[in-house]
């Protein structure tokens, strides 16, 4: 199994290329500063960024699965990330002949998001988290899930309550229509977890889906 990561020096990444690497798999990385990347002797490196089409095409090249967990670093300007990058991993993806993709959303990507949690949770989530505080970044994904969705490629995009670096539980709430009741956090660990289990797994083929603890 050959893995291609993008974002793969972020927190999320580091922990899903360490994972394809205990697998046995072979990883291929695309980043900007292999100097900074702990796994830089392990992986096959591509040095440049999501905007690079050569890049890109090169990262993607030969591999039998796509991770990304790209996503704007602040949430105080349009970056424009996602919707930059995101096209051009989808190309590269079709020229090469790579179907699957595994993506790290946010759960604001889609608008049933909140569905499932009582009227005051939403509108102080709606009204202050998505469009105020996190107003840039929830935009770009949901950009990126229309570009996924449109795509025609067997992608799977997560969509995480707010993300912490604390210790994996192991018991996360998963859930295909809305993000579970009350959901507040989730480890990243977990989340890494739950997307490399996607590798194997034809149920949320072609879906996103909301995780939490």
């Amino acid at each position: 199994m050959h893995i291609a990561i993008f974002g793969a020096n972020g927190a999320t990444g580091r922990l899903l290329t360490a994972k394809s690497l205990e697998a046995g798999y072979s990883v291929t990385a695309l980043v900007r500063s292999p100097q900074s990347f702990p796994f830089a002797d392990r992986v096959c490196i591509v040095q440049g960024n999501a905007f690079d089409t050569s890049a890109v095409s090169k990262t993607v090249e030969g591999a039998d699965v796509v991770f990304s967990t790209l996503g704007a670093k602040s949430p105080f300007r349009n970056e424009n990330l996602l919707p930059r990058a995101v096209p051009l991993i989808v190309a590269a993806m079709q020229q090469a002949g790579v179907s699957r993709i595994i993506a790290l959303g946010s759960a604001g990507a889609r608008q049933d998001a909140l569905t499932k949690q009582p009227l005051w949770r939403q509108w102080v989530i709606q009204r202050i988290i998505y469009n105020t505080v996190l107003k840039w970044p929830v935009r770009e994904q949901v950009v990126q899930h229309e570009i996924l969705s449109s795509s025609g490629l067997d992608w799977t995009m997560v969509l995480p309550s707010m993300l912490t670096n604390g210790p994996a539980r192991g018991n996360c709430r998963i859930d295909g229509d809305a993000l579970p009741r009350l959901a507040h956090s989730i480890s990243r660990r977990d989340v890494a977890q739950f997307m490399f289990q996607q590798i194997g797994s034809p149920q949320w083929v072609g879906k996103s889906v909301y995780i939490s603890d």
